[in-house]
């Protein structure tokens, strides 16, 4: 996150020393498209590869150990 945080900054710090108003025109062009696009939710379909099978039985292991059992009878 502090990393991100500090690349905004530097992006900052680089805008306020363009003085062509043309790039300027297409820097707000970018981003106002980029506020507009919707982000994709994404699925564990997307994550199919980028984890290793430890990685994997990791987390199942992990979800299985501090997910919530439910209980049948607390909604009566």
């Amino acid at each position: 996150m502090m990393y991100a945080e500090s690349r905004k900054i530097q992006l900052i710090e680089e805008v306020l020393k363009v003085t062509n108003e043309h790039l300027l025109c297409e820097l707000e062009t970018v981003l106002k498209k980029a506020s507009k696009t919707k982000l994709k939710k994404l699925s564990m379909n997307d994550f199919v590869g980028v984890l290793s099978k430890k990685d994997a039985t990791e987390m199942r292991k992990a979800i299985k150990e501090t997910a919530e059992t439910i209980n049948p009878d607390d909604w009566k």
